[in-house]
């Protein structure tokens, strides 16, 4: 299973970063999307880093167009661009889910819908978007309310995407970590039990299992449950 094009957003954060390695130690070509020029860009004959703001939908579209042309069909995309929020209902203002769901949502689906184009002409593919517990269940995210709501639509995105391309070979999950072990949440949580926390390596490595293997029924990944960390 190599030699496939692989999209991955947030390519230099921390998860992004280990499912671009997973992806190209598989022998595939995978296109790193980034907001900012890394100051450090990785260097590999397979991999290209593209500034893109996924926020804007134009400039999204055009840089799809670009990939299409290029690659004419993407067979994986794994969407790690986001961001988090304490608060709670009391503390949240409509700007603040606004924020929020820019960041968690609207850079997904800014980049799925010409990617769900491309798959569905295609009839294959399979598409990868990093959920949460809270958004999974949001009536856990009472003190995360802006990043629950944001989470959770990623959930119902993935539900519409599969029941559309029910007689297809294009499939959608939402992988859904707990706590990723990664230097921002040991500086936030220091006195942690680390052990416990699961590694951008591992979720990576499940997520290369899932786009390995034919469909599954179950098109929701909880991180804890896949590595028996539970």
């Amino acid at each position: 299973m190599a030699d496939r094009t692989v999209l991955v957003t947030g390519a230099n954060g921390n998860l992004g970063a280990a499912v671009v390695k997973y992806f190209l130690d598989q022998g595939d070509k995978v296109i790193g999307v980034v907001h900012r020029r890394t100051e450090s860009p990785l260097y590999h004959p397979h991999y290209i880093e593209s500034v893109v703001d996924l926020l804007n939908e134009d400039e999204t579209n055009a840089f799809f167009d670009r990939i299409a042309e290029e690659h004419t069909h993407v067979d994986i995309a794994v969407m790690t661009a986001g961001g988090f929020a304490m608060g709670d209902i009391e503390k949240t203002m409509m700007k603040d889910i606004q924020h929020q769901f820019n960041l968690n949502f609207a850079t997904a689906y800014n980049l799925t819908r010409p990617l769900f184009i491309n798959m569905k002409e295609h009839r294959d593919g399979k598409i990868f978007f990093i959920g949460s517990g809270a958004g999974m269940d949001t009536s856990t995210g009472k003190g995360v309310m802006a990043y629950a709501l944001s989470k959770s639509q990623l959930f119902q995105l993935s539900n519409i995407i599969n029941a559309d391309t029910k007689h297809t070979g294009v499939q959608s999950y939402v992988v859904v970590p707990s706590i990723i072990d990664t230097p921002q949440n040991r500086a936030a949580m220091p006195h942690a039990d680390f052990s416990k926390w699961e590694q951008p390596r591992s979720i990576a490595e499940l997520i290369g299992k899932y786009a390995n293997q034919p469909s599954k029924v179950d098109h929701v990944i909880v991180v804890k449950k896949e590595l028996g960390l539970d």
